[in-house]
């Protein structure tokens, strides 16, 4: 009441909030209340500087299902006339996704499996031609993953089969998404298998499940593991090839991941609170028990003759067999990325291969009995003198090989005249004419008798840094003494030149005679 008094007597807000000691703001407030009969008055609201946007933005969030991002947004409102800051358009786009996703949520429920129904599979693609492929039990938690070199429907079975395989049983059902390689067509969102994927579950006896489209929750526990491995697994292990410089092949992979596969699945799972692999032998006691023989997964088998190569052909490319088997007929077929040639009498795999480009031979030493040697490009003598002359030995062969390639058109005639001279001089010293010859590149039958007319005359050339031998003269040593110079006569007696009184210097010189010279 007092305020309402002095303001009455001011008339103004800040008149009566000096008379009061307290601010105008106050005093405007008490005047507005009670103006408005002791209740609060009604806000008005302020106008907004997005408000011009608000319907772009909603419909945006909805269009994109609420996954648009403010700042991909952010231009478009700037072209319909918004003229805030980037931090108020932040704020007008998450309340639009908050509306957005309160109104279209699924409402999941946790999901509660129950032992031996369900196995989860999927696909990671790791780049560079690489996949994994990632399994895991939905009760138990056992994890099943493998590096494969595609996604086809072949590979994808073989991966299935070899999980159930290990598990040790087949569960009530493979849940996966809708993978175009087992995907026969949709009709009313009801998936239908590709007749081999029929063929495949009815051989195992499962039952084919599918998750609705765009529906990765459904299967998270799958994806979680997919996201795991890789980070895990696949990771480090790429790293570290390409720190070699070198690619990450599949069954260096997969070796790797049987390790890692056993680690996990024997250490305690975060969500469960226990080892998988003993709850692995809880849930397969009620699996169904695997079939008798494996499931035909990938291309059919087919039938091939051995050629005189000891190959067989497969997709326009070779692959080397035992030489035990040319000519006869093997089993072709194509498992994991390998070619497997079988013996159809005894059912062996004779040869194991990766698969190559068209074009191109895949070869095993073993196949041939070693390595290939070096191929032979040597002297094949036919005739008489062909035989004589390279029977020689090597220097025969070489004088021979290189007269025909310096394009000596007269070596037939030269292997003749050779002949006579091994006839005249012997092996040994045609042998080592031969030498000098192809040393010196002299082809020709001329230089070779030229050699032998020179005997040991001429010299032996040394290669940069060998040791050079020669036969020096031996010579009679003589003494300095007939090195003297003299007038004529003899030398005489040292004693004689040195007189009776002459004395010894200090430096052994004597002293007080005259020498002669």
């Amino acid at each position: 009441m007092d305020i309402i008094s002095a303001y009455r007597q001011a008339g103004t807000y800040r008149g009566a909030a000096a008379i009061c000691g307290i601010t105008h703001k106050t005093v405007r407030r008490v005047i507005e209340r009670a103006e408005a009969g002791g209740v609060a008055p009604v806000r008005k609201e302020r106008v907004r500087n997005f408000e011009s946007v608000t319907e772009l933005v909603t419909a945006r969030v909805v269009a994109s299902k609420g996954r648009i991002s403010a700042k991909r947004l952010l231009p478009v409102a700037v072209a319909g006339g918004f003229t805030g800051s980037a931090r108020n358009f932040r704020r007008l786009v998450a309340a639009a996704k908050r509306d957005y996703r309160r109104e279209h949520h699924r409402g999941r429920r946790p999901a509660v499996w129950a032992p031996g129904e369900f196995l989860v599979m999927d696909w990671t693609d790791l780049g560079g031609g690489l996949h994994l492929f990632c399994a895991v039990l939905a009760w138990s938690r056992w994890r099943f993953v493998r590096f494969a070199a595609d996604q086809q429907a072949g590979t994808t079975m073989a991966m299935v089969a070899d999980a159930l395989a290990a598990a040790g049983g087949v569960p009530g059902k493979v849940l996966t998404d809708r993978m175009g390689c087992l995907k026969g067509g949709v009709v009313a969102g009801v998936m239908i298998p590709t007749p081999g994927y029929v063929r495949f579950a009815a051989h195992y006896g499962f039952t084919p499940d599918w998750c609705h489209a765009e529906d990765p929750q459904s299967k998270g526990v799958v994806e979680n593991l997919c996201g795991y491995a890789q980070l895990d697994l696949a990771v480090p292990l790429l790293t570290q090839a390409r720190l070699e410089g070198r690619v990450l092949g599949v069954h260096e992979g997969n070796r790797a991941a049987v390790v890692w596969c056993a680690e996990v699945n024997a250490a305690v799972h975060s969500e469960t609170c226990a080892v998988p692999a003993a709850r692995l032998v809880v849930e397969v006691a009620l699996f169904k028990p695997l079939p008798s023989l494996r499931a035909q997964t990938g291309p059919e088998p087919v039938t091939r003759k051995v050629d005189r190569l000891s190959c067989v052909r497969f997709a326009s490319a070779r692959y080397s067999v035992p030489t035990r088997l040319i000519g006869a007929s093997v089993v072709v077929s194509v498992q994991e990325g390998r070619l497997l040639v079988v013996e159809p009498a005894t059912g062996e795999v004779v040869a194991d291969h990766g698969l190559t480009t068209p074009g191109q031979a895949s070869v095993q030493d073993e196949h041939y009995g070693g390595p290939r040697p070096a191929p032979n490009r040597g002297p094949r003598p036919k005739t008489v003198a062909e035989q004589l002359f390279c029977g020689l030995g090597p220097a025969a062969e070489a004088f021979l090989v290189g007269a025909a390639a310096a394009g000596n058109t007269r070596l037939a005639t030269d292997l003749d005249i050779l002949l006579d001279l091994r006839a005249a001089h012997g092996d040994d010293a045609l042998l080592a004419a031969l030498d000098r010859a192809v040393a010196f590149k002299r082809w020709h039958a001329a230089d070779v008798r030229s050699i032998l007319a020179t005997g040991t005359a001429a010299p032996t050339p040394r290669r940069p840094g060998a040791a050079l031998v020669l036969d020096l003269p031996t010579l009679t040593p003589r003494s300095l003494n007939d090195y003297a110079m003299t007038d004529g006569q003899p030398d005489p007696d040292p004693d004689e030149l040195e007189p009776a009184d002459a004395t010894v210097a200090p430096n052994g010189c004597t002293t007080g005679g005259q020498a002669p010279w």
